[in-house]
């Protein structure tokens, strides 16, 4: 597709970018104009005719010739000098005097996709190197106040996870700067949205992520975020220095917060050149919180993450995980069920545990395999945990097989564990086993919890009672009973109001931490889906949508390029798994068992984009599983360790954490396997 010249009217030129079919409601795509001044020339990125992003007034080129009290200074701006057209390329020219020398300096313009592709190459001509030397390519927006997404890292502020100080914080103020790693990034862009004369418009940067040449530091990448200055938000890349909290030269390097990350300049040789690839856009916003939908989809379409090619399949990783299970296995006097860990004999239900997970997936899965044991293992283990205890706050999630006792107050876990029953009832019914022992359970768990939110003052504190909509639509199937219905509506309802527009990022679905999560987005979205499916109104469908885009922003939609290490090792393909949340910064296999639910909204929606990302997750997340069926829970991506502490900060990104193995791996494969195959996936060689 050609760039259409439209006007070239005194010294405007405009080049407009065609629009394609957005996944996310759907907008013209950006376009590019290039303002000349005199002899000079500036870059501006139009929507609907107003520029929304442009260059820096100063110059379309920035480079910090030098590096005092650790950051990048000695600022240096060129402004474009000479223009040209070379087939759909608009190219720009410029250089930048110092006293070591010149920098000869261009950007390419094209267009791609919706967005505006420029690949800005930068020559450095000197008789000795360039030394402490910062690159840029920053862009402004006349936006006061902004709302920065940076995916799996920024939630427009993290409002709910900035009292743990654990996590990056933004609050759009001036003088903030958030500026990550390229490599921490699941999905490269950098997103704002701001209200703009009553409208609500978005803009964002995306990137082609690289290690940067002629780094100080081992393991170099440009880092990519946004900064505030002078009332103007500015994405930005530079070549490596990060910003995060007030501080500079700092990274989330460990779960409790920020180490250094200093020095992170470059030594450019003399005729070394240096090029960087990046993708700018620009377009109205329809509803609050959702400006980061379109850079997703165009992020999401340029990286292509859909390829099967070298994953595991869906038996091998079913097969290898049902032998897993079998070694998690404990019977002892009335107790039967499937262990949290390796060396305690303790039943665990929902979140890290998901004991009653087999209950709902062996029944399924036991034909498949060849194993007609699976069955008694299911049955004997869903009747035992269906004598759970309860208590003024519902049931408890834990047994301790050698204290003969329940405990543990977990809301979150009650409704991923009713669930797992509610799913077992259906099939063991149409199967004519006895599930009267689950049904008794499951029933007044529902009626307890349906109640309770019911009541007028009802208001949980995070989005993890979003995991009761699903089981309570299934127990108003399965019991008859108006008053689960009632609940998982006004449930579903309740969290739409809170998060929707992201005033309140959906957050708070684990248990490990108290911030934004993906978890937290997918118990909304698990919700908001089975709300529709309940009562067919449109608006959960779109709530489903909105949460589910959130929860795609965690999903690492490109094989990130790793240093020599146990993942390298490996050959090992990023894409598919997801960043845990602000907080955790690795990578996880949680995708699987939010994968059944993507499919199954791609396929209301007749959109095969998302059914090909769910396969994805699913076989991706099944690499690094060895002999025995085992997989440790944290692959570590970028620069990041959970725990212990931190003498080399080069030496994290690349490693595997392969000794936590809760059984939540296991279970979710077996669980999302399940579900597939009644989605009609074939899920057998």
């Amino acid at each position: 597709m050609r760039i259409r010249l439209i006007v070239l009217f005194g010294a405007t030129l405009a080049v407009a970018m065609p629009s394609r079919g957005d996944p996310s409601g759907g907008v013209p795509g950006s376009r590019l104009r290039v303002v000349a001044d005199g002899d000079r020339y500036r870059v501006e990125v139009l929507s609907d005719g107003q520029a929304l992003l442009a260059s820096p007034p100063e110059g379309l080129w920035s480079i910090a010739a030098g590096w005092r009290d650790g950051w990048p200074a000695d600022w240096k701006h060129a402004q474009a000098s000479d223009m040209e057209r070379a087939g759909p390329w608009t190219i720009l020219k410029g250089r930048l005097e110092l006293p070591a020398g010149t920098w000869q300096l261009r950007d390419a313009y094209r267009e791609e996709g919706r967005a505006i592709r420029c690949v800005r190459r930068f020559t450095w001509e000197g008789k000795g190197p360039s030394e402490r030397a910062t690159l840029s390519s920053r862009w402004q927006a006349a936006a006061t106040r902004p709302q920065a997404l940076l995916p799996g890292i920024l939630y427009h502020g993290n409002p709910s996870g900035e009292a743990s100080s654990r996590v990056p914080v933004f609050h759009g103020r001036e003088g903030e700067e958030a500026i990550f790693e390229e490599h921490r990034y699941p999905v490269p862009f950098a997103s704002i949205e701001w209200s703009h004369h009553g409208n609500l418009r978005g803009a964002a940067l995306h990137s082609d992520p690289a290690p940067v040449p002629c780094g100080n530091l081992p393991d170099q990448w440009w880092s990519l975020g946004v900064t505030v200055q002078h009332e103007r938000a500015e994405l930005t890349l530079l070549s490596g220095p990060c910003a995060s909290n007030g501080k500079r030269n700092v990274i989330k390097a460990v779960q409790s917060g920020f180490v250094p990350y200093g020095e992170a300049f470059l030594n450019v040789a003399p005729g070394t050149v240096i090029e960087k690839t990046f993708y700018l856009e620009a377009y109205p916003i329809a509803q609050e919180g959702s400006g980061f939908r379109r850079p997703l989809w165009t992020a999401i379409q340029r990286l292509q993450p859909f390829s099967l090619d070298g994953l595991p399949s869906f038996e091998e990783i079913v097969r290898a995980k049902y032998r897993f299970a079998t070694s998690r296995w404990f019977e002892s006097g009335d107790a039967a069920g499937f262990r949290k860990y390796p060396d305690r004999n303790v039943f665990v239900l929902g979140w890290c545990g998901q004991a009653a997970a087999p209950g709902y997936a062996l029944q399924v899965l036991a034909d498949g395999l060849g194993e007609p044991g699976a069955i008694a293992m299911a049955q004997k283990s869903l009747d035992f945990l269906s004598g759970s205890e309860f208590y003024e706050g519902g049931f408890h999630t834990w047994y301790d097989c050698d204290q003969k006792s329940w405990s543990r107050h977990e809301p979150l876990s009650q409704g991923q564990a009713m669930l797992n029953f509610a799913r077992a009832i259906r099939v063991g019914r149409a199967a004519g086993r006895p599930t009267g022992r689950w049904e008794a359970f499951l029933k007044k768990a529902s009626e307890f919890h349906a109640e309770r939110i019911l009541k007028g003052d009802w208001r949980p504190r995070s989005t993890d009672e979003a995991f009761f909509i699903a089981p309570l639509c299934e127990s108003s199937r399965l019991f008859g009973s108006s008053a689960c219905r009632d609940a998982a509506v006004k449930s579903a309802e309740h969290y739409a109001q809170r998060h929707v527009a992201m005033r309140e990022p959906y957050w708070g679905g684990t248990l490990d931490a108290s911030c934004e999560d993906k978890e937290g987005a997918y118990a909304a979205m698990q919700g908001f889906l089975a709300a529709y499916e309940q009562t067919g109104e449109e608006r959960f469908l779109r709530w489903a949508e909105h949460a589910c885009d959130v929860v795609l922003t965690y999903l690492v939609a490109w094989d990130i390029d790793l240093p020599p290490g146990r993942l390298r090792n490996h050959g090992f393909k990023t894409r598919g798994w997801t960043v845990v949340s602000p907080q955790n910064q690795h990578i996880d296999m949680y995708g699987v068992v939010m994968a059944p639910d993507i499919y199954r909204l791609g396929g209301i929606l007749g959109r095969d984009d998302l059914k090909r990302l769910a396969l994805v997750m699913f076989r991706s997340c099944g690499q690094l599983i060895d002999p025995y069926g085992s997989q440790g829970e944290q692959p570590q991506h970028t620069n990041y360790a959970q725990r212990g502490q931190v003498d080399d900060v080069f030496a994290l990104r690349g490693g595997y954490a392969e000794t936590w193995t809760v059984f939540w791996i296991t279970a979710h494969f077996l669980n999302a396997a399940a579900q597939f195959q009644e989605l009609g996936v074939p899920i057998w060689d």
